[in-house]
């Protein structure tokens, strides 16, 4: 069997923890910050967990990250 390629978007953006679910961040974080209340820019810097729904496409696509 040949490798399997890590896809790179993918390993830019998610991170395993050590119990082997993959955290996230949020999007509309980086720029037009000024119109966005504290609170909300407080909360968006808060990493999440990708949703189940999710989690197998994901997994595809980061063959090599911790199972």
């Amino acid at each position: 069997m040949p490798k399997l390629k890590t896809h790179k978007g993918a390993a830019k953006r998610f991170r395993t923890t050590a119990t082997g679910k993959i955290k996230r961040g949020h999007s509309h974080a980086r720029h037009i910050l000024t119109k966005k209340t504290t609170k909300r820019k407080r909360q968006l810097d808060v990493d999440v967990l990708v949703s189940e729904n999710d989690f197998e496409r994901v997994m595809a696509m980061l063959p090599y990250g911790r199972k």
